[in-house]
């Protein structure tokens, strides 16, 4: 499997995102346990938290605060890292 892309993002109710996949899957990632860390605390201002948008593969708000899209991939789906990415590549294969 891994490396799904995320087509589609919005902001939810709350600190919830809504996102959609290019394999179909959506579903929603409540991000509100994240304020409990000083470099959340922009999303307070409601603006910025809805600026929510995909830049690359990255789920962003602006150019300082991203998400890694596998992890929220995880979190809708339930799988597993090693059912994401069952046969990884050595990070030798990346240099």
């Amino acid at each position: 499997m891994g490396l799904v892309q995320p087509v589609e993002v919005r902001a939810s109710e709350g600190y919830r995102i809504w996102l959609r996949y290019d394999d179909g899957v959506e579903g929603e990632v409540d991000l509100s346990h994240m304020l409990e860390s000083e470099l959340f605390q922009i999303w307070k201002d409601r603006a910025v938290f809805e600026s929510v948008h995909i830049d690359g593969r990255d789920i962003s708000w602006g150019e300082d605060l991203e998400f890694c899209p596998d992890a929220l991939y995880m979190e809708i789906t339930g799988k597993t890292y090693e059912e994401m990415f069952p046969n990884p590549r050595p990070l030798a294969a990346y240099a």
